[in-house]
């Protein structure tokens, strides 16, 4: 067999959360090019509607859908938008989250809330849907969380998201668990620094070339250096992998002091 027929994802329906900018678009992008037909989910709906057009104009298959992760009752028209238009989901790459700036002891409790339910309740509820469904059919899927070596290794200024990353780390072993009997596989992707339009400027300047130097490869990362982790989790590639966080971080964690 082929590297090609491993990784083919024809025949699947995959969603992506956040997919109108930074690593959700390249991970559409990607699941389309390798066969899989795509149902882009994130709230600004002009962006997806131009990424729904790049995929068609590239040869692949892309519906668009607004919703807001943290609503739950868009969260089930979306799927529901997506079975009609191709199909059950059978593969969920759970990637929309934001981010924060706030010292522990300055954190309004409304910013710990937004973050808390848009990076880790959102990807529980996300991937219940998306299992309950796969159950109903009876078929197998796969989903794919996204996490954060923030949520490994934590950093000042950030505690409600690392809380949220190392939720979703524990939550996709616990999910894993309950559902490999089934034929639900559930892991995790891990980016260390992923260069996108959303921190271009901020690790270009300022902290960048400290934060740079701590990376034993001496670079960050750029989207495509997901791709290989996404289409192993997400095709018949990784098979026989359920609960494993997968990190892609250039060497910055095993580079930290024990």
């Amino acid at each position: 067999m082929t590297a090609a027929q491993i990784f083919d994802l024809a025949g699947k329906v995959a969603l992506v959360t956040g997919a109108s900018s930074g690593l959700g678009v390249r991970f559409a992008e990607v699941l389309a090019e390798n066969g899989a037909a795509v149902a882009l989910v994130a709230r600004r709906a002009d962006r997806l509607a131009a990424l729904k057009e790049r995929i068609e104009q590239a040869g692949g298959r892309a519906v668009a859908i607004e919703a807001d992760v943290r609503d739950r009752k868009a969260m089930s028209a979306a799927f529901d938008a997506a079975e009609k238009a191709f199909g059950l989901v059978t593969v969920l790459i759970n990637n929309a989250g934001v981010s924060h700036s706030n010292r522990a002891v300055e954190l309004p409790a409304e910013e710990w809330q937004r973050v808390i339910s848009t990076n880790l309740d959102a990807v529980f509820f996300w991937a219940q849907e998306a299992a309950r469904r796969m159950l109903a059919a009876g078929k197998g899927g796969a989903i794919v969380n996204i996490a954060s070596v923030l949520g490994l290794t934590p950093d000042k200024g950030i505690v409600a998201y690392a809380a949220a990353k190392a939720g979703v780390v524990q939550l996709t072993k616990a999910l894993a668990l309950e559902l490999a009997f089934k034929g639900i596989r559930v892991n995790a992707i891990a980016p260390g620094w992923i260069m996108t339009e959303i921190n271009h400027d901020y690790l270009s300047q300022g902290r960048g070339a400290a934060m740079k130097q701590k990376i034993p490869m001496g670079r960050f990362g750029d989207a495509q250096d997901l791709d290989g982790p996404l289409l192993l989790l997400a095709s018949d590639a990784g098979r026989y992998m359920t609960g494993a966080t997968v990190i892609v971080d250039g060497g910055q964690v095993v580079a930290l002091p024990v």
